[in-house]
């Protein structure tokens, strides 16, 4: 089933089990991050998301937007590391007709549709930092040009923004405006990790089966002995990581779903985050998943060096991610678990490191 945020024109789908399990759990963050929505939402104040990948940023963000009283404008979520650098701008302020090779009409940009709404912006440390200037004035103003337009526009839009970043790192090296951070930072959330979260992992586990339950028409059970071995696990892909387990073990039970638990990435107890140990036994494919996952860590989420020191392009590094978000994942053979707990150490860092 899906929730409608209404658009201008057409429609914007949010699956309503998603945008429920975003705040589902009675766990201290948890009631502190729905005091947090309350009291932030019916404002116009710009919000800074922070959390892990898979915490639930986007459905937050959509959480804030229908309690506000902008609930009946759109609201509109961009990915800005998933556009071209080339396009952004033209995307998030649009382009008159002619403007450019290719540009056969009057384009208007995500600013403009929005306007009255609110604006998610994802990933926001990977918009480049020539458009940060940019885009920093038209927050201030609220006034914007089009690509190759000379007349200045208007837009009353709320932004809400988020990273699964340090922005002091970002700063630090250069890719995130001090300014930019000021003015996006007026009322950060931090989103709690899952293994933060204690008893709302076994509340969130049920929540998932019985979903799928309901739409295959099964009534499958969770083995009282899965539950310890799912809290015990760092779920470095937080609750999408979960819902994809219950749902691929959900598939290859048949009462009683009794999968061993994911392998979560582990670190050897050295400080030096260069090491990764990983058990011998599992399949290379979750050898290659935690590897580029560790990468990405290791080069505090910036994911054009983690691409560079995994030989691989930045484009490869998305699909890989998008991967491990959306499909079935976690691959582990029975047999790895009947295997002595030998481990092998890999080393990860660029060239004389």
């Amino acid at each position: 089933m899906s929730s409608i945020i209404k658009k201008e024109t057409a429609t914007v789908y949010v699956n309503s089990s998603f945008q429920a399990t975003a705040l589902l759990g009675y766990s201290k963050a948890m009631n502190h991050l729905r005091h947090q929505i309350n009291r932030v939402a019916t404002t116009d104040v710009s919000v800074f998301l922070l959390g892990e990948s898979g915490t639930g940023k986007e459905l937050v963000a959509a959480e804030i937007h229908t309690k506000s009283l902008r609930k009946n404008k759109l609201f509109l979520p961009i990915n800005c590391g998933a556009i071209s650098p080339q396009l952004i701008e033209s995307e998030l302020f649009g382009h008159e007709k002619g403007s450019f090779t290719g540009a056969d009409r009057l384009h208007r940009g995500y600013f403009e549709r929005s306007d009255g709404g609110t604006l998610f912006l994802d990933e926001i440390t990977e918009m480049p930092v020539s458009l940060q200037a940019k885009f920093l004035r038209v927050l201030e103003t609220g006034k914007f040009t089009r690509v190759g337009g000379v007349h200045e526009l208007r837009s009353d839009v709320r932004i809400i923004a988020a990273t699964n970043k340090n922005p002091s790192n970002a700063i630090a090296e250069g890719y995130f405006r001090l300014d930019f951070y000021h003015r996006l930072n007026t009322f950060p959330i931090q989103i709690a990790a899952l293994r933060e979260r204690g008893e709302d992992i076994e509340l969130l586990a049920r929540h998932f089966l019985n979903e799928f339950n309901h739409v295959h028409g099964t009534r499958k059970i969770l083995s009282s002995k899965l539950m310890p071995e799912l809290r015990q696990c760092l779920w470095p892909g937080n609750v999408r990581e979960l819902r994809n387990f219950i749902q691929r073990a959900c598939i290859l039970a048949d009462d009683v779903v009794d999968s061993p638990a994911p392998v979560s990435l582990t670190y050897p107890s050295s400080t030096d985050s260069r090491h990764l140990a990983i058990r011998v036994g599992i399949t290379l494919a979750e050898v290659d998943r935690q590897f580029i996952l560790a990468t990405l860590s290791f080069c505090r989420g910036a994911k054009k060096r983690a691409a560079d020191l995994l030989g691989i392009s930045l484009k490869t590094l998305y699909n890989r991610l998008d991967d491990y978000g959306d499909r079935e994942q976690f691959q582990v053979i029975d047999e790895a678990y009947a295997l002595p707990r030998r481990h092998t150490a890999f080393i990860i860092g660029e060239k004389n490191v």
